[in-house]
């Protein structure tokens, strides 16, 4: 296993983590895990050098944690670091804090939670956690030895990025989506960079988008990397891409299958920075062109729409409704556009008044996406 630099602290992470998002269940039932089997990956995981476990209150209906927790049983424990994440959207006041640590404790059967995640902040939920004294409550608890180190995962703009870094002095950590399609999506590459130089170790989750990078790739990507003169897979493709970053701490990895398991580690201990090559660098810029050809919107992202007269957030709903669609998967844009969009800035909320149609430069039917989108990724009745 390779090892990697975390941050400010004294200590080197494994390059590849374990992401306990995705476990294996049974009978299709994501609350039900099969622990068995999950037990048996997360151990072979240890036993090849992985020392950093992360979970979430909500993952799998709440079974995650403590899944990970038996896991951990026999020795395991000491041999990892684990991290977990407050709700912020179940967070409505300053006495959920110790609700929901108490439990988390619990449920994992630890005494201390080396990293403490705000989880799935943006400017919206950074603010409300901030006005509930989140930070004067997490020194507390870093104190009294229930919390080891305070981190935020990330799911907004560069600028909300960039704001709730430089909004707390004594950040560990941040956790954000990184892959080779995602440079300028979220905080993008922009991000990576300035939570590095802030000293902040970078965590990246969705390394293959949710699977999406490697489920069903089109053929004209297929291609690319089968021109590629040293064969991988587009597994690995994904992953080493992420690796050659400096920047880059260490890489989750939702695994479900023992297979991805035994993949991934193999990956991770031949990973390094500069691995790939100008060649290859190519080689993903024609890939992420092919990818995005897949797009039903012809929207860059350029911003001419903006401001919109009723404050709908027109690229950046474009980009969800494309990332939706060219992997053939809603889910992630659609807990994102729930999330963190209020809901007049949300597609529903346009009046076909034409305004962005007179300054868009791709001359596209906004008005139209906007409704497809709405119908793709929006809640449903």
């Amino acid at each position: 296993m390779q090892y990697r630099k975390f941050g400010k602290l004294d200590w080197q992470v494994s390059a590849l983590g374990f992401g306990a998002m995705r476990l294996p269940i049974i009978g299709g039932k994501v609350g039900q895990i099969d622990e068995e089997q999950s037990t048996a990956m997360i151990r072979y995981a240890i036993d090849h050098g992985v020392n950093y476990i992360d979970t979430a209150y909500p993952y799998h209906e709440g079974h995650s944690e403590g899944a990970v927790g038996k896991a951990l049983k026999n020795g395991y424990r000491e041999r990892v670091k684990i991290a977990t994440k407050l709700p912020s959207w179940m967070t409505q006041s300053t006495a959920d804090f110790d609700k929901y640590l108490e439990e988390q404790l619990r449920r994992l059967d630890v005494d201390k939670i080396d990293f403490y995640l705000l989880h799935g902040l943006g400017h919206a939920p950074w603010n409300k956690l901030k006005n509930l004294g989140v930070l004067k409550w997490a020194e507390s608890q870093m104190a009294q030895g229930k919390i080891g180190k305070l981190g935020f995962s990330f799911h907004d703009n560069f600028d909300a990025f960039k704001e709730i870094v430089d909004g707390y002095d004594n950040w560990t950590l941040c956790q954000i989506q990184m892959n080779y399609m995602d440079i300028n999506f979220q905080s993008g590459l922009k991000g990576l960079k300035y939570g590095a130089d802030k000293g902040l170790a970078v965590v990246v989750m969705e390394p293959l988008r949710g699977g999406g990078l490697v489920k069903r790739p089109p053929e004209s990507v297929k291609k690319i990397w089968g021109s590629a003169a040293i064969k991988r897979s587009p597994a690995e493709w994904g992953l080493l891409w992420v690796w050659d970053r400096p920047e880059v701490s260490v890489v989750l990895s939702g695994m479900s299958k023992m297979e991805q398991v035994v993949e991934n580690i193999a990956t991770a201990e031949k990973s390094r920075v500069g691995l790939i090559t100008a060649k290859e660098q190519v080689l993903f810029d024609k890939a992420r062109e092919a990818w995005k050809a897949l797009s039903p919107s012809p929207c860059t992202g350029c911003g001419y729409c903006q401001p919109c007269p009723q404050g709908v957030v027109i690229p950046m709903i474009m980009e969800m409704y494309n990332n939706a669609t060219i992997y053939d998967d809603p889910t992630g844009p659609s807990f994102f556009y729930g999330r963190h969009l209020a809901p007049n800035q949300r597609a529903n909320m346009c009046t076909e008044c034409g305004e962005c149609m007179k300054v868009c430069p791709q001359g596209f039917d906004i008005p139209g996406s906007l409704k497809k989108a709405h119908a793709l990724i929006g809640p449903k009745q």
